[in-house]
């Protein structure tokens, strides 16, 4: 598949008059072929135009057909085949073990929408019947099922250039729940992102759908994003990204005639919490794992472990050791973009430039845009009374927080901002302290790990990967895992509406055997004919 630099407006392709730029190779900073042509306003405008008009039609595609269309993404996908691998590696520098279980992941999320559909829980149909001879009044005939919210406006992310991109979980959740989709290409990888929109592309063709299903658009600057989230035919929002950009967006889509929700996935040091017993018994098991996490992926991780909270003496020191012996010995890793490696060695130099932070261990170094591994440790006191100490340094760099006892260690955990995970190393012995801490780390953050670390994100059913802002805009959503489907719907209620007027998913015959709630009561029907 040729990569031509040119945005995707529904089923046609058009190289954008508003500026051009160049994917780069994350390892040299050299430009790649082509150039991408920034979108221009009537670009946006006839794809927001064939959005709309194709939303009503997709939203209630039967259930099985939007199925067969993620499977069909997905399929198209693999058929890019090595292409698809090699030119991400060029615009991202990540390796090509990760990005093939990365376009795995991409797939299985699609895969796993599909089910969800089939299924048909997320229509959460309920029928409330009429009861004329209520008394004193008689009831109404109400039933509600969910629908799509309307067209979505997807940013692709830097740092997952497949699974949170272009046909990534925002996107799929989206698709699924009958939202037309518009996304806005990252322009650290737009070959890798013109590759995936293609096979989207050639998806909604192949399945007969309306063309403004999909667009992909290209921009040479910020412009073309923020016309998009201001657009009165976007809907809402998904955003993973700097807690900057999604506070902008958010300004933007709250400044509109229409509000409309922007869900952003946004800033997290996911602090680390190890307990005494666990610290003694298992200190230097723990610091090898931790290393690990922290350097994996060059550190370029939403969950990547960037605090750790202790109680301060021998134990925690012979971790800080163990810790620092094994980042010492950890290779560079090349960095998403030149600009990404700037940003992570200014918030490096911050800390090891603080006069209360202390450096324990620096990785080895690399090529220019290779990001060394960094360790530091501060008191609690100088971590409370420094905000800037809180603020997250997107790469392999943690900071320990010592502290004098574990209502110290509470306090700081009560100080801190809103996360996407918060994990708890613990014995048998610490569960009593661990119990104390629980309320606050449900307040804290959208997922509590025992014995682990967040840099592993399972997509499933019971997973949540959102958090208190700044984690992400809205903590009651997720953005991995089946309830991402959430975030595009809303509920519609029909009140003594006829039968034949009624969504098949209400009607009295249930045609899609869907499982309802009758009068409150969960049944699960068989499929009847009319």
């Amino acid at each position: 598949m040729t990569i031509t630099g040119q945005s995707l407006i529904g089923a046609t392709s058009v190289f954008g008059t508003q500026g051009a730029f160049h994917g780069v190779d994350a390892r040299t900073g050299v430009a790649l072929e082509p150039a991408f042509g920034g979108a221009t306003q009537d670009d946006l405008e006839r794809a927001c135009a064939l959005t709309d008009a194709a939303f009503d039609t997709f939203r209630e595609t039967p259930l099985d057909t939007r199925a067969r269309f993620l499977e069909t993404i997905g399929e198209q996908i693999m058929a890019i085949g090595d292409a698809l691998i090699e030119r991400c590696m060029a615009e991202t520098g990540l390796p090509r073990a990760r990005l093939e279980g990365e376009r795995a992941r991409t797939v299985g999320q699609l895969r796993l929408f599909a089910n969800v559909l089939r299924h048909g829980d997320f229509v959460d149909a309920r029928i409330d019947p009429a009861q004329p001879d209520r008394k004193p009044m008689p009831r109404v005939d109400l039933r509600l099922r969910n629908v799509a919210i309307g067209p979505v406006a997807v940013f692709g992310a830097s740092n997952f250039p497949l699974a949170f991109s272009v046909a990534g979980g925002d996107t799929a959740s989206a698709l699924a729940a009958g939202c037309p989709v518009i996304v806005k290409a990252h322009g650290a990888h737009p070959g890798t992102s013109e590759l995936v929109g293609r096979a989207i592309q050639k998806a909604v063709q192949h399945c007969a759908l309306p063309e403004g299903v999909f667009s992909l658009v290209f921009d040479s600057g910020l412009s073309m994003g923020q016309a998009l989230v201001a657009d009165a035919r976007i809907k809402a929002v998904g955003f993973t990204g700097s807690r900057a950009g999604g506070v902008a967006l958010m300004k933007i889509a709250n400044a509109r005639a229409e509000p409309v929700p922007v869900y952003a996935e946004m800033s997290s040091i996911n602090p680390v919490v190890l307990l005494p017993h666990a610290l003694t018994t298992r200190g230097a098991t723990i610091a090898q794992q931790f290393a690990a996490s922290l350097t994996l992926g060059a550190g370029q991780f939403c969950t990547n472990p960037g605090l750790v909270l202790a109680v301060d003496g021998d134990a925690l020191r012979a971790f800080e050791r163990a810790a620092a012996d094994a980042l010492a010995q950890s290779p560079a890793s090349t960095m998403l973009t030149p600009g990404i490696h700037a940003n992570y060695a200014k918030g490096v130099e911050r800390l090891a430039t603080h006069v209360d932070v202390e450096q324990l261990a620096r990785g080895k170094t690399g090529g220019p845009f290779d990001a060394q591994a960094a360790l530091f440790a501060t008191p609690s006191q100088a971590f409370l009374a420094d905000p800037a100490l809180r603020e997250e340094v997107f790469g392999p760099a943690s900071l320990i927080v010592r502290c004098g006892d574990l209502d110290a260690l509470h306090g700081v955990l009560k100080a801190l901002e809103g996360q996407l995970t918060v994990a708890v190393h613990l014995h048998d012995d610490d569960r009593a302290a661990c119990r104390a801490l629980l309320p606050t780390l449900e307040r804290k953050a959208g997922r509590i790990l025992a014995n682990g670390f967040g840099t592993g994100v399972e997509v499933g059913h019971a997973m949540v990967h959102g958090g208190p802002f700044p984690a992400t805009s809205d903590a009651r959503t997720t953005s991995v895992g089946s309830r991402a489907i959430e975030r595009f719907l809303r509920p519609v209620s029909y009140q003594d509406l006829p039968d034949d007027l009624l969504p098949d998913a209400l009607r009295d015959a249930n045609p899609l055997a869907l499982a309802r709630r009758i009068d409150g009561t969960l049944h699960c029907e068989e499929h009847q004919d009319d």
